[in-house]
């Protein structure tokens, strides 16, 4: 589960905080003057999270530089062009 800290404690228990987030894999909420502020995660935990989101970033780049240096297909040829080349006919 989840922790809650204030940000005091980031300065007072930096230990006891970072091996939580290495143990559980959880993440811990930071508040200041009670609202809620920073999330800490380990370096493990916000790679495993972020990789998937930087892989889409990138498709859609490519997609979209791609888009500049082709000619438009009408989408009736793309999907007949797809279910030929997926066999779905």
């Amino acid at each position: 589960m989840a922790m809650i800290r204030p940000s005091s404690d980031l300065r007072n228990h930096y230990n006891e905080i970072s091996e939580f987030c290495h143990k559980t894999g959880e993440p811990v909420y930071i508040t200041k003057n009670g609202a809620g502020d920073l999330v800490v995660l380990s370096n493990a935990d916000y790679e495993r999270l972020s990789g998937p989101k930087a892989e889409l970033y990138r498709l859609l780049d490519e997609g979209l530089a791609d888009e500049k240096v082709r000619t438009p297909v009408p989408a009736k040829d793309a999907v007949k062009r797809l279910a030929k080349e997926y066999g779905i006919e």
